[in-house]
């Protein structure tokens, strides 16, 4: 649930792109300049015809082998409704990114709006209840950016506003994703919005270090209308290219006040701490590796009992490209939570925007009480794009299946089966297509 900001992030967008863990077409597609005439100069490009505009829709289910009796499948956020299709994203936007290849100053901005199940988690905190529907909205990006010639080789860029988080391998935009389900790390490790701003200077062609304020995780301006407290958060880090592309590493850390000030005394006074490392290696035309490390903690005492909640985890993933139009996909990961605090399931659609808010969330449950859990999973998928140019239809599609298994590595039954008792594990099955104009 995050789009990497700056122009560094290319690499990565590449790499996903030739693994076809991202399988459609950008989403949001360039207007087309009208051409120049035959053996005359090419005019400049006006401003407007370097707008993207862009729909993207998303959709599929989730089969639960337990058919848990509350229809949760636990340890999944953005697919966590068990045997039930789900509308997860209907996302338009416009924008203007930075020419990657500007010499002086560049300009840009991006506008971005979600209407679906997905809104539940990307919601904006103390955003307010928008009813009892799983379906609802959300504003993901509202932003402007800046490039500059300033101090290194490569300038600096700024990006002001609301925007997706940098951190993490994978992103609230599915298209840039090789799973329908994300890993733990994205749905209890990481943010995944600020309001603020983040700089990123393009030191040399293999260096861009990060520097930002913002408000926090998923926060934006006013406290108790769209913050939780009322301090500031850092973001700082250090981004390279390697191997002429072929090897990234993005390195960034997240300290800020993140507990609410209505439920928590001097809540300002206890920082969370949010580290995660992305590498990804092309090792072939065909194959791309990716590894993630992360690690989050809280300062404060009084959130659990017997000391401060921390969790950490790794996540390995590898794509093979078969061909143009289809590819395998694996991912295999680990994740502790030392004290049951990060991982949880919602039942009230409502429960994911109010436990952030410190408002009353009662359907809200964790995993195994009273003991470290560590989880495991296992998914299997192919990212198969099938040509629509046949059919004569607009647009691109990608069509993502997956088996999956979840299970509590250090013993204990964190998941529900259709009588309402606990097991240890749980395999689900499932796709979704995602369809972008």
């Amino acid at each position: 649930m995050k789009h990497h900001p700056t122009r560094r992030a290319a690499p990565w967008l590449a790499a996903v792109a030739t693994l076809a863990t991202s399988a459609v077409a950008p989403a949001f597609a360039q207007t087309a300049a009208a051409p120049a005439a035959p053996a005359a100069p090419a005019a400049p490009a006006e401003w407007t015809d370097t707008l993207k505009f862009g729909l993207q829709i998303e959709g599929g289910i989730i089969g639960n082998a337990n058919s848990p009796r509350n229809n949760n499948n636990f340890g999944q956020l953005f697919t966590d409704k068990a045997n039930d299709f789900q509308l997860n994203q209907v996302l338009v936007g416009v924008g203007r990114p930075l020419d990657p290849k500007a010499t002086g100053y560049d300009f840009g901005f991006k506008l971005q709006g979600l209407a679906g199940t997905d809104a539940r988690y990307t919601r904006w905190v103390d955003s307010g209840s928008q009813g009892k529907s799983r379906f609802q909205g959300d504003l993901v990006e509202a932003n402007v950016l800046l490039h500059t010639p300033w101090l290194t080789s490569g300038g600096i860029d700024f990006k002001v506003g609301l925007y997706s988080t940098p951190m993490g391998a994978e992103t609230i935009d599915p298209s840039t994703n090789a799973f329908y389900s994300h890993s733990y790390i994205f749905n209890f490790g990481l943010p995944l919005k600020h309001t603020g701003a983040l700089m990123t200077a393009h030191v040399t062609d293999i260096v861009d270090l990060y520097a930002g304020i913002d408000t926090g995780v998923n926060t934006t301006f006013q406290l108790n209308r769209g913050d939780n407290n009322g301090a500031a958060a850092f973001m700082g880090g250090i981004g390279l290219n390697l191997m002429g592309g072929n090897l990234t590493v993005l390195a960034l850390a997240h300290i800020g006040p993140e507990n609410p000030v209505r439920t928590v005394p001097k809540a300002n006074a206890y920082n969370r701490y949010y580290g995660d490392v992305v590498a990804i290696w092309k090792a072939t035309d065909k194959l791309t590796l990716t590894a993630e490390a992360n690690y989050v903690q809280d300062d404060n005492p009084f959130l659990v009992p017997n000391g401060t909640p921390s969790a950490y985890g790794i996540a390995l993933y590898g794509s093979y490209a078969i061909n143009d139009t289809l590819a395998v996909n694996l991912r295999g990961e680990s994740f502790t939570d030392t004290k049951n605090f990060f991982v949880a399931g919602f039942n009230n659609v409502n429960d994911p925007n109010n436990i952030q808010s410190g408002l009353p969330a009662p359907s809200v449950f964790g995993g195994v009480p009273g003991r470290s859990t560590t989880y495991g999973a296992l998914t299997l998928g192919l990212t198969y794009k099938p040509s629509l140019e046949a059919y004569k239809l607009p647009g691109a599609l990608t069509i993502r299946p997956e088996v999956r298994y979840d299970t509590a590595l250090s013993g204990g039954k964190p998941f529900q089966n259709s009588s309402g008792g606990a097991t240890n594990g749980v395999f689900t099955v499932g796709s979704d297509f995602v369809l972008s104009f």
